[in-house]
């Protein structure tokens, strides 16, 4: 077992303190670990390998063997949240100033491979976090943080991204959640689908349209608001049963005349959408890392199953195309890997990182599947079999191709982005 509460709590006190020794020793280098003057590295920091040691750790221990209790109960795993939590495994990408570590997103994306090689419905549970903060962390104002995210470095509280619709997933402009200005409040009718976290949440960051104007660019017709999840109001509907992922809440949320006073609104009336969006630039990295993590898993467990499992006098490891199998699975887990880190590293140095977040994201997530897939098929008939673990990784991963943006519209970004080079 892990070590005890008042253990947990001393280990993630000293990762604080490590955090902030860091980030004050290297406050003009990469918060990457990768110093300008150092040049190119595949290397990673003392501090880096010891938040991924103690994230996988965690997983193996922890997650991996409640992992398929929780698959078939469809239960939220608080437990292990609340442990990770106190591990400082949680929120780390909070800003020291509101009582988080302030991680880079690298950092971040090495913890979540980590969480996800254990189960990615306990992952996406605690990704979602990072998904609802952090619009309040790029666009809140400093009260806004203080209140929003320092609440969740005090108590292991959720948050939620609520922008999706029954009719509006990939087209976000055709959201219909509608916020009218009515003196200093706010008044929010509409209603949200596929929320992660949706019945859990402590507070929402919500995307609603406060134009009514057809006409009005996108650009200038949504406002992001910050809503406290027990507004008089909120609707919070039946947990949805999906094919996988299943300890992960979603929910649909129904706004019936919710007010929500002018002080919850994110920079300004209109801003809404570019901060809905920004928001992905961070976020999409530590999805592909989940991803990489499911795929990772199906690795060692088809390599491990094929160095066991005996056909013909010998194991079937030992036949080439077995081998030539588990090759172009450790191929798609290395490129996947590489894709996040350079995601990640580039928006950690303060640079645009669109294209090179929705690469990541889309190969990672198309990978995953063709790494659980081929997995099951190396197991045979046993993969096929709820007593095995790669169906379960197979039924995981197709979400991936799915939320934070569909593989189709990473594609879409993708293009965009590559032929805007080109026209300049």
């Amino acid at each position: 077992m892990l070590l005890n509460k008042v253990i947990r709590a001393s280990v993630r006190s000293g990762i604080r303190l490590q955090s902030s020794t860091a980030t004050a020793v290297n406050h003009t280098a990469s918060s990457s670990g990768h110093s300008s003057s150092l040049g190119f590295s595949f290397e990673l920091t003392e501090q880096q390998k010891e938040f991924q040691q103690l994230a996988r750790r965690f997983a193996r221990e922890e997650i991996v063997p409640a992992a398929p209790t929780y698959d078939r109960s469809g239960e939220y795993p608080f437990p292990i949240i609340k442990k990770a939590w106190e591990l400082g495994l949680m929120n780390s990408h909070i800003p020291q100033d509101y009582g988080g570590m302030g991680l880079s997103i690298f950092d971040n994306c090495l913890i979540t491979e980590e969480l996800a090689y254990g189960c990615t419905g306990v992952q996406t549970a605690i990704e979602a976090n990072s998904l609802g903060q952090m619009p309040v962390i790029l666009a809140g104002n400093d009260a806004q943080k203080k209140k929003y995210l320092g609440r969740m470095t005090e108590e292991p509280l959720m948050c939620a991204y609520c922008v999706t619709e029954p009719g509006a997933g990939s087209d976000v402009a055709s959201i219909k959640t509608r916020a009218e200005k009515v003196g200093d409040e706010y008044v929010v009718n509409g209603q949200k689908m596929w929320i992660t976290n949706g019945g859990k949440a402590n507070w929402y960051f919500l995307l609603a349209r406060t134009n009514a104007d057809p006409k009005c660019p996108t650009s200038k017709a949504f406002t992001g608001f910050v809503v406290e999840a027990d507004s008089p109001g909120i609707q919070i509907g039946r947990k949805e049963l999906n094919m996988g992922q299943r300890c992960s809440d979603t929910r649909g949320i129904t706004f019936e005349d919710v007010r929500i006073p002018k002080e919850n609104v994110l920079i300004t009336e209109g801003a809404g959408f570019k901060i809905a969006m920004g928001a992905f630039d961070n976020t999409r990295p530590p999805v592909a890392a989940g991803a990489t993590g499911l795929a990772q898993r199906a690795l060692d467990e088809a390599t491990n199953y094929a160095l066991e499992r005996k056909t013909f006098g010998k194991v079937i490891a030992e036949h080439q195309a077995v081998s030539f199998l588990l090759a172009e699975m450790a191929m798609k887990v290395e490129l996947a890997r590489m894709a996040y880190q350079r995601s990640a590293w580039e928006v950690d140095q303060g640079r645009r990182n669109t294209y090179y977040a929705s690469i990541a994201k889309a190969f990672a997530g198309d990978i995953a599947n063709q790494v659980a897939t081929d997995a099951v098929q190396v197991f045979g008939g046993n993969g096929f079999n709820s007593d095995y673990p790669v169906e379960k990784l197979m039924r995981d991963a197709k979400i991936y191709q799915i939320y934070e943006g569909t593989a189709q519209i990473q594609r879409l970004i993708i293009a965009r982005e590559h032929l805007g080079r080109y026209k300049k």
